[in-house]
């Protein structure tokens, strides 16, 4: 993704904040501080996943992106000293640390600690985690879990002395396809014993992070268990609330890694997700560029953020589109970027020359709406993967909804 161009416009948004008078000019400062860090500051995503053997944590990576990731270890431990993995495509990188079990006492021959939670420790120091992933089988909830209470405060607080920083935990109920009755293994596990056994052990993890007093953000129960053929492709699965993890974890993640994370996941609702807070924080911004009192001015630096906001909802479809092409996708949609878009513009900018005040408000409200349109139809076409007719339609709707939705809420 080139970042130039989205760099230079979100540069000359910045230097018009100065003319605002405040409010709203913080308020703009942040939404520019989340764009920044949404679609410019972007990093991979940097996750930990421990807990005990067998607890299912290279199944887990597995089933995230639905491909062999990590391979893993039926009969002894195969994960040994923990190193920030790679798992990359064409998409993207994300890095997971895969631990050994905490608690352990099959060490693999290259491991360079003795203790798991050493070993995790001298791993954390090279690379600063997002969040963190403990994961307890289903059936191991009520099994000497205070141990392992012991081992993930001790994590957090190296983490919190490292980097000041107090990492986002979700606990994971596991392997619940292997809860009884064993016979209703296949998801979404609607037998009633079923369900109840697994809400069960959920409470029961709950309970010991309240017990504990080890800060956890949700527990969630689900199956990862996955299958390959020879060549590496998924021939068999009961994977289970998977998207609903990848959903919670990428609100915890920092914004900087959030678009990779929403596009290396590949999951429609979360990148639809992400690409409404691109949309908001854009719109947000070109209002508040449109009504600073410099008439005809303003044209230019909005029509590049909603340009730059195309690309970026594009790149979070796993495409890679350049200025020219964006602007295409807006011809395409109806919207003229030459001489029309310019006298359009131009007339909304004469409003706001004429009617100083209630035609700031006015021009305002529009380029809200118009940015909020495009980015409700470019998120339609490249996510949803509508055709243009649909796209155009969805600008027009959403045109005309956002700017309802704005002069209520202004």
């Amino acid at each position: 993704m080139d970042h130039s161009a989205l760099k230079e416009t979100l540069e000359e948004l910045l230097k018009q904040f100065d003319r605002l008078p405040d409010p709203p000019r913080e308020t703009l400062r942040n939404e520019f501080q989340k764009l920044w860090e949404l679609i410019v500051d972007v990093s991979n995503p940097c996750i930990i996943i421990t807990g005990r053997r067998g607890a299912g944590k290279s199944s887990l990576i597995n089933a995230i992106f639905k491909s062999k990731v990590s391979a893993t270890g039926p009969v002894l431990s195969k994960t040994g000293e923990p190193v920030w993995h790679n798992f990359k495509n064409k998409k993207g990188t994300m890095e997971i640390l895969d631990t050994r079990g905490l608690g352990d006492r099959t060490v693999p021959d290259s491991a360079e600690f003795k203790d798991a939670i050493d070993e995790i420790k001298n791993a954390i120091k090279k690379k600063k985690p997002h969040a963190m992933l403990f994961l307890c089988k289903a059936q191991d909830v009520d099994s000497h879990i205070m141990a392992d209470m012991i081992y993930l405060n001790e994590i957090q607080e190296y983490i919190n002395k490292t980097y000041a920083y107090n990492i986002p935990l979700i606990g994971l109920v596991t392997k619940v396809d292997e809860l009884e009755p064993i016979d209703e293994n296949v998801p979404p596990y609607d037998d009633e014993e079923k369900q109840e056994n697994i809400n069960t052990a959920v409470k029961a993890l709950a309970d010991s992070f309240i017990e504990s007093e080890v800060e956890c953000m949700r527990v969630i129960p689900v199956s990862a268990y996955t299958r390959f053929n020879e060549q590496d492709e998924l021939s068999s699965s009961r994977i289970w609330n998977i998207d609903l993890l990848t959903d919670y974890l990428i609100d915890v993640l920092p914004e900087s890694a959030q678009l990779r994370f929403a596009r290396l996941s590949a999951i429609e609702g979360l990148q639809m997700k992400l690409a409404n807070k691109i949309v908001f924080s854009t719109a947000t911004l070109c209002a508040g560029i449109a009504a600073t009192p410099i008439p005809v001015a303003d044209i230019l630096p909005i029509t590049s953020a909603q340009v730059g906001m195309i690309i970026s909802i594009a790149y979070l479809a796993g495409r890679q589109l350049d200025r020219e092409n964006a602007k295409t996708f807006l011809t395409a949609i109806g919207i003229n970027v030459g001489a029309g878009y310019l006298v359009r513009e131009s007339v909304r900018a004469i409003v706001k020359f004429v009617f100083p005040g209630a035609g700031n408000a006015v021009s305002a409200a529009m380029a809200f709406a118009g940015t909020a349109g495009i980015g409700k139809a470019a998120a339609a076409y490249f996510i949803e993967g509508k055709n243009e007719e649909e796209a155009k339609e969805i600008f027009n709707k959403g045109y005309k909804n956002a700017k309802k939705e704005y002069n209520q809420d202004s």
